[in-house]
């Protein structure tokens, strides 16, 4: 029997998967969903808070990307939300900043969140953080 290469073997654990991306910057959308589908991930995107809000008790979202600066409602009260939510509090939160500050990343740990990205992210980052929240649960 041969043996798939690692990036395949990757790929195939993302196929099917629910990924929702709540990002108001329409290129940050528009870029992680381009990467995901190409990966086999079904891609929702979300401009703000309370939009993707709507879209998890929709769609049910394997994982949540969500950016911290938002107009309305930022990432981290869109995390909490999401986290006191029995639904889908074990939901992993993934957050996404153009910041890389140690405070940044404490808050967000403090609101549930279970990794931190720094925007611009690179593909290979983007698929790491969802394969290592994918292949924990």
């Amino acid at each position: 029997m041969m043996e798939m290469p690692v990036e395949e073997a990757a790929a195939r654990k993302l196929d099917g998967l629910k990924v929702l991306v709540i990002d108001d910057s329409k290129t940050i959308r528009r870029t992680a969903e381009t990467l995901l589908s190409k990966e086999g991930c079904t891609v929702y995107t979300a401009v703000d808070g309370f939009d993707a809000l709507a879209k998890i008790a929709d769609h049910h979202p394997d994982v949540i990307f969500v950016d911290i600066m938002m107009p309305r409602l930022d990432g981290y009260q869109t995390c909490s939300l999401i986290k006191h939510n029995k639904t889908f509090r074990d939901t992993p939160v993934i957050m996404l900043s153009s910041k890389d500050g140690l405070f940044d990343r404490a808050r967000g740990r403090i609101v549930g969140s279970e990794q931190y990205l720094t925007k611009p992210f690179t593909k290979d980052e983007l698929l790491e953080a969802i394969a290592s929240q994918v292949s924990s649960a």
